[in-house]
């Protein structure tokens, strides 16, 4: 069997298949994109800066080297003692590695020395008394060659530590780099990336608040109820500007087809009288092509009414259901059609259950199974029996033993009958009274032969 689906679900299953982005993870993508970008430019900047002035990077190194060197101070008791690091063994305790130190107190105690003959070149004299902070530039430019000195304090106690490099072998340059990367770049833009994300995705997640809400709203719109619009409270004015040009746009419908409405309504009455007339007359005539005639008149007559009812079927208020016992409205709906039904050479039972209720409209639930019933009589062949039947769940099923067919969908259902001479409005109705019943109609194939048409109410509706 074939499904008739509201428009919700299938807007749904489209945009799971277009796998569209929230708005949220495209601009923090963006933002995280831009981010890097400035990063990385910022990078080349502060690169390009300091690779411009090697006589700072030279002052840069050599505090990073002496607060290295710092980190094997210690005091016991009153006594000054040091260790060199061990991270710092493999350039400073091995010989020709172009790194040199000694760490001694302002009165020339030495604490730490590996030193060669640059210490008595470079160094400040034992018995001076140094500056807290002096450095020498022994080769301008790259590699960077030099020397220098710097003042710490452990525990209140002073010590020098005096470092001198030649050509950087080791590439300790590249740790001020990071440094400085570090310190100016990573951890400042960061912290405005946090804060800026956080920020925006905010600001977006409040803006779009209603933005969600009218998605919601616009589901379960319908241009047919004069309320029916999105609403634009709390909205952004942009997004605002589009929800009114929506609800603008709905009015207009609701205007166009309240005058196709009234139109269709107008013209059924007008004609309504002739047809009767012409009826009359051809009542009167003992022929049988005025026998045939008047056949295609009732046919006429059927459709103007069907016509008449689907128009007057928009005017219909949800809020104006009622609970609708289901075999109560089925026994009245065969018994109506009955004579109709034997009057055709076809046959019909009803079969009850246990008298479910669901909340509807009765009158258009009546006309919805008539027209089922009706269906069923004219294109399902001459003898036809056609078996009424409802289920605990409320759900309402018209079965025939008819000629059948191979199913048909939503759409090719109200003209599947036309090649019989059908008009193809019945089962329009039908369709459209269970949207309006939030309902589910199916036709197809019955399980062993004829047509099976089902419709299913919602499970919040049924009792």
């Amino acid at each position: 069997m074939t499904t008739s689906k509201g428009l919700g679900a299938g807007t749904r299953r489209q945009n799971a298949r277009t796998g569209r982005r929230a708005l949220g993870v495209l601009v923090a993508q963006r933002i995280v994109l831009f981010t890097l970008l400035a990063m990385l430019a910022q990078l080349v900047a502060v690169v390009a800066e300091y690779a411009a002035d090697p006589d700072n990077l030279s002052r840069l190194l050599l505090e990073r080297e002496t607060q290295a060197l710092a980190e094997g101070f210690s005091l016991n008791g009153s006594a000054l003692r040091y260790e060199l690091p061990e991270d710092l063994a493999r350039r400073y305790d091995v010989e020709g590695s172009g790194y040199v130190a000694r760490v001694r107190t302002p009165s020339g105690v030495i604490l730490f020395s590996h030193c060669d003959e640059s210490c008595t070149e470079h160094f400040l004299p034992l018995d001076l008394n140094p500056p807290s902070f002096w450095m020498r530039i022994l080769r301008e430019g790259y590699p960077l060659t030099f020397a220098g000195g710097h003042t710490v304090e452990i525990g209140g106690r002073r010590a020098f530590i005096e470092v001198a490099i030649d050509g950087d072998p080791q590439g300790a340059l590249w740790g001020v780099f990071a440094d400085e990367v570090t310190e100016h770049m990573l951890v400042p833009m960061s912290m405005t990336l946090i804060f800026v994300l956080g920020a925006s995705l905010y600001s977006i997640h409040t803006a779009l608040k209603p933005v969600r809400a009218a998605a919601l709203a616009a589901e379960q719109l319908d241009p047919m109820k004069p309320d029916s619009g999105l609403p634009t409270d709390g909205m952004p004015r942009e997004i605002a500007q589009l929800a009114g040009a929506v609800n603008r746009s709905y009015e207009r419908v609701r205007a166009l087809v309240a005058g196709q409405k009234l139109f269709t309504s107008a013209i059924a009455h007008e004609i309504r009288t002739p047809l009767a007339v012409v009826r009359l007359e051809l009542e009167r005539i003992d022929h049988p092509r005025a026998r045939q005639a008047l056949h295609e008149v009732d046919e006429l007559s059927r459709f103007l009414e069907q016509m008449v009812a689907l128009a007057r079927l928009e005017a219909v208020d949800k809020r104006g259901f009622a609970p609708v016992h289901v075999d109560r409205l089925l026994e009245e709906v065969v018994g109506s059609t009955a004579a109709f039904v034997y009057g055709a050479g076809a046959s019909i039972g009803f079969e009850a259950s246990t008298d479910p209720v669901v909340a509807g409209y009765a009158p258009l639930l009546r006309d919805a199974v008539r027209n089922l019933i009706e269906n069923a009589v004219r294109h399902g062949g001459r003898g036809v029996a056609i078996r009424v039947a409802s289920a605990p769940d409320g759900s309402v099923e018209v079965a025939d033993d008819g000629i059948g067919f191979g199913g048909v969908t939503r759409e090719d259902a109200p003209g599947f009958y036309k090649p019989a001479g059908g008009l193809g409005i019945g089962l329009e109705i039908v369709r459209r009274i269970c949207e309006l019943h939030g309902a589910r109609f199916e036709i197809g194939r019955a399980p062993e032969r004829g047509t099976l048409a089902r419709i299913s109410f919602p499970a919040t509706e049924a009792a």
